[in-house]
């Protein structure tokens, strides 16, 4: 009979952890990168020293958490058996094969209740200035783009609710200009929302989660419906992550781009394009763009018009009279700007009821014709041109590069798919800490390949001096 190797698990062997850990393993390159003095600092008001049991490392139980989405874990009770059998895991945390590795409820409850709620984005924060200061992130294009995830929500159990309609961030500018050209118009300025809910429209019905009221439904072209959250996130086009905001599955892109433009736009220096896809192109979004000196690249949006009809493009507008003229040489006159910022261009009737093309300009019974632009439309008009161009063109094609290959990364490697946290505020910090673990792993391997190129060039350097002496 052929000899089998001996079962070797009971062998004592004398060695050390660090021994056991490859050198160029992922763990080992975060720890050259990562500093945790300032968490130590950070953290220390909320620890007694005095009396009591001796409290576990608050930096071990953030590391337990990093682990956790570096590695895709989908939960803490999994991250603490793993952590457990792994050597290299326990090798991070600084402890050796017998100690005891803290409990998952521990690190539960210290970011629940004991460290503060704002530790999350902290962590995220000096990440990404790490990599801003070692010249990682290229500000000169942001990509700006929203992702779902499945919020931990029975999608059958809900009811219907009356919800007060979202403000919106430019509503005070938008009603300042709309009075301005109603007051030329001679109209009626449009007074301001109370946000009294028995007006009409000042409400809505909405399907809210009793499991949790936070998450909204989302349903998406032929996808179910589901209770979910969306990550409204910007990056670079190394895909650093650059800011990110949470909200429910059923909040438009569009309304929560605002804090996520005005966090990346304050904090970073150099901005020059930001790209996002067709669920921004609006008009507030395009003036704030260009206004901030940046320049959005928006793609192009198809509109659906009936067979035989004219086009917008067909109508001309007559600046100094404030009025568009029909391809039949009929005048539409500006009557009106409603408060949603739309600037109402009607025809006379009495010189359209005859009129042969009146089946093609989509007029009413009694020949009057009905146009609307909105009053930030130039903006818009700009954005048109500005896709247009070859630099347009390309950046936007590097939207599969950059947002969506961050989004790709965060689902499948990361566990970012779907969420077993409640609530808006533990969701916001669990999705900051799993783009903080993303931003880490490629802050330390960028640094990594740095340094390993910098010493075989310095090796090589020092090998042509040594042979050019000797020649």
């Amino acid at each position: 009979m052929e000899e089998w190797k001996k079962d070797a698990r009971r062998d004592v062997v004398i060695t050390d952890l660090d021994a056991l850990v490859p050198k160029d393993h992922l763990l080992r390159k975060i720890e050259k990168v990562m500093d945790y003095d300032w968490l130590y600092e950070r953290l220390d008001p909320f620890y007694c020293h005095d009396n009591g049991r001796p409290g576990t490392d608050p930096v071990v139980l953030i590391k337990m958490v990093l682990i956790q989405h570096l590695y895709g874990i989908p939960s803490l009770r999994q991250t603490h058996q793993r952590i457990q059998d792994t050597i290299s895991y326990r090798w991070f945390l600084g402890y050796s094969l017998l100690d005891n590795i803290p409990h998952f409820a521990t690190v539960s409850y210290a970011f629940c209740k004991r460290f503060p709620p704002e530790l999350s984005e902290e962590i995220f924060e000096h990440i990404l200035s790490k990599a801003l200061n070692h010249r990682m992130v290229d500000p000169s294009a942001v990509f700006i783009d929203g992702t779902h995830i499945k919020a931990s929500a029975n999608k059958k159990k809900y009811q219907k609710q009356q919800v007060k309609k979202d403000a919106k961030v430019y509503d005070e500018q938008l009603r300042q200009e709309v009075n301005a050209e109603r007051e030329k118009l001679g109209k009626k300025p449009i007074e301001e929302d109370n946000d009294d809910e028995d007006k009409p429209g000042g409400t809505t019905d909405r399907a809210v989660s009793t499991t949790d009221p936070d998450a909204g439904m989302f349903v998406k072209g032929e996808h179910e419906r589901q209770f979910a959250y969306e990550a409204h996130t910007a990056c670079d086009k190394n895909g650093f992550v650059l800011g990110v905001e949470v909200t429910a599955g059923n909040i438009h892109d569009s309304a929560a781009w605002d804090a996520v433009y005005d966090r990346v736009n304050s904090r970073l220096e150099g901005t020059k394009f930001v790209v996002m896809d067709s669920a921004y192109k609006t008009p507030w979004i395009a003036k704030k763009t260009l206004d901030d000196g940046n320049i959005p690249i928006l793609p192009y949006t198809r509109r659906h018009y009936k067979e035989n009809t004219y086009r917008p493009w067909d109508y001309t507008y007559d600046i100094a009279n404030d009025q568009f003229i029909c391809p039949r040489e009929g005048i539409l006159r500006h009557t009106t700007t409603d408060k949603e910022g739309k600037r109402i261009y009607r025809s006379t009737p009495k010189h359209c009821v005859n009129c042969p093309s009146k089946s093609r300009c989509n007029a009413n019974e009694k020949g009057q014709k009905v146009f609307a632009t909105h009053i930030w439309q130039e903006y818009l008009d700009i954005v048109e041109q500005l896709r247009k161009t070859d630099r347009g063109k390309a950046l936007y094609r590097q939207r599969k590069e950059t947002i969506e290959r961050v989004f790709a990364d965060a689902k499948e490697k990361h566990a970012m798919r779907y969420t077993h946290h409640r609530g808006l505020a533990r969701v916001t910090n669990w999705v900051r800490l799993k783009y903080a673990a993303m931003n880490l792993k490629k802050l330390a391997k960028w640094r990594w390949n740095s340094s390993v190129f910098c010493t075989i060039r310095l090796l090589f350097c020092s090998y042509m001096e040594k042979t050019t002496c000797l020649a």
